[in-house]
């Protein structure tokens, strides 16, 4: 029975390890981003974590293996992970202050590196339990590491395509850890040990009691403002009412926002994109790469235009459907990846709009020059690539690197400035074809500070060509666009906490 126990006990920790090495994402990704820096600050925490934990481990099964302190390593990381959710806020708050970089590593080293050192030390524990002699020791390692990688994998496979999407996220890393507790009252209870058993009983009474009573909540709170909280594969997405703005963030950063009155963007950027209609005399064919809440498809539909968009993201779709007044009748929607879409139709399009792009990630398959001739071969020969960015100032790094990208497949490249002043954070437009990018009629006279005509007659007159000298141009092989995209994020973070306040609405 204790040998069982033992390769149970490697089972559920090594499926522990994988299972919250992935929800840390979700965790930490809504308040930060994801972005590589947070894959790089999880996957490192992770590794060390487990190094100490072989480490320690060793060193302990050497001094007296004991079944007892084997259950109580176990039981001690399952109670750390359970209270996770409780952590999550007030450690996410005090890391954050440190910056962008240290912050998401000193987030994930506060979360998860405790618990992750624990189940570490299982392993090496179990070796020294369940090996009877020298002469089997290396089929014991053997064994128990193949249980423990396989119950990762599966782990990994089933937390990413069916337990994120479909059950909350502070209940699945607190299910984590209840299982672990679970596991370490089965060793006591297997080593007749019942003064921990009584111990361990008490815990996972009092854990069930605070879930029920205190785990914070993911469920929607249309009285505070938000609307729908939903898990996909992809990111975790709110759908936020303030004022009288209606958002839809996605990991934290905001992706769509409409007047709730009038259902019309509040975003001056969508209105840019919307002046690649004026070269046209005739409604044509357009292609959106990313949804959103689907304003940029609405406002080219509404104009006539053959509409059609690729989301990535299914869950993006239904939302702008349910949310934010997006109709079947704007858009024939696409679920599947751009660059793969584009690889994959032959169709061309007068307009290509690739608005995939959100405040913390840049998608780099996207912006590369191999990229870009994909999207060239999609247009008609007088067709149009109109692209959202976002940037500190008007001549940022990532401003001028995408320029001259797309001057690699492109005779001529504009820019449509949108941030005022022009040192400041906000979104810009790229335009780039082979036609000379004169409207066939100019933006009309604004007659409102705040309204379409003005972002469009804005950023038209202060429109101009990028400085493209030294930059680099961006490929498949090398594109820094993750590193540079952290400035960007950190603004666009710290402007949204301006105007939507923290009390549960955004993270």
């Amino acid at each position: 029975m204790r040998g069982f126990y033992v390769y149970l006990a490697v089972i559920v920790g090594g499926a522990a390890v994988l299972a919250i090495e992935l929800l840390g994402t979700r965790l930490i990704a809504p308040f930060y981003g994801v972005s590589l820096y947070l894959w790089s600050a999880l996957i490192s925490v992770t590794l060390a974590a487990l190094s100490c934990g072989y480490l320690i481990g060793g060193y302990w099964a050497d001094r007296g293996a004991k079944l007892s302190r084997f259950c109580a390593i176990i039981g001690v990381a399952g109670l750390w992970i359970a209270v996770i959710p409780f952590l999550r806020i007030p450690v996410l708050g005090a890391a954050g202050a440190i910056g962008l970089r240290a912050g998401v590593l000193l987030a994930a080293l506060l979360l998860f590196f405790p618990p992750l050192a624990l189940l570490g030390m299982v392993s090496p524990y179990a070796i020294r339990l369940k090996a009877s002699s020298l002469d089997v020791v290396g089929r014991t390692a053997g064994n128990l590491y193949a249980f423990s990688t396989l119950a990762s994998v599966v782990a990994a496979l089933v937390t990413g395509f069916v337990l994120i999407p479909n059950v909350g996220m502070y209940w699945l890393v607190f299910l984590i850890g209840l299982v672990l507790v679970i596991t370490s009252l089965l060793g006591f209870i297997n080593g007749k040990n019942w003064r921990l058993t009584a111990a361990s009983s008490l815990v996972l009474i009092l854990l069930i009691v605070l879930a029920i009573v205190a785990l914070p909540s993911q469920r929607p709170d249309p009285e505070h403002g938000v609307l729908a909280v939903r898990q996909s594969a992809y990111a975790e997405l709110r759908v936020v009412d303030r004022e009288d703005a209606r958002y839809l963030l996605i990991d934290g950063g905001t992706h769509s926002a409409v007047d709730t009155a009038s259902w019309s963007t509040t975003f001056p950027y969508v209105n840019v994109l919307d002046l690649s209609r004026r070269f046209f005399q005739q409604p044509g064919d357009m292609l959106t790469i990313g949804l959103g809440g689907g304003s940029v498809a609405k406002s080219f539909a509404r104009n006539r235009w053959n509409v059609e968009a690729v989301e990535i993201d299914p869950v993006v779709t239904q939302l702008a459907h349910e949310f934010f007044g997006f109709k079947d009748s704007d858009a024939k929607v696409f679920e599947a990846d751009g660059r793969q879409f584009l690889m994959t139709h032959d169709k061309t399009y007068d307009v290509i709009i690739v608005d995939a792009f959100g405040s913390s990630f840049i998608p780099f398959h996207l912006v590369t020059q191999e990229a870009f001739g994909l999207v060239k071969s999609r247009l008609k020969p007088d067709g149009i690539v109109a692209m959202n960015i976002w940037s500190i100032g008007w001549h940022d790094e990532i401003v001028n690197s995408l320029a001259a990208t797309l001057k690699q497949q492109f005779r001529h490249v504009l820019a449509l400035p949108i941030a005022e002043p022009p040192d400041q954070f906000g979104n810009l437009v790229l335009m780039a074809s082979d036609r000379e990018l004169t409207p066939e009629s100019e933006p009309p006279v604004p007659i409102d500070r705040f309204s379409a005509e003005y972002d469009q007659a804005h950023a038209w007159d202060n429109r101009f060509e990028p400085d493209t000298k030294g930059a680099l141009v961006l490929t498949d092989a090398h594109n820094p666009i993750d590193i540079w995209a952290e400035r960007v994020n950190l603004a666009a973070r710290t402007k949204l906490r301006e105007t939507v306040d923290k009390q549960g609405i955004a993270w």
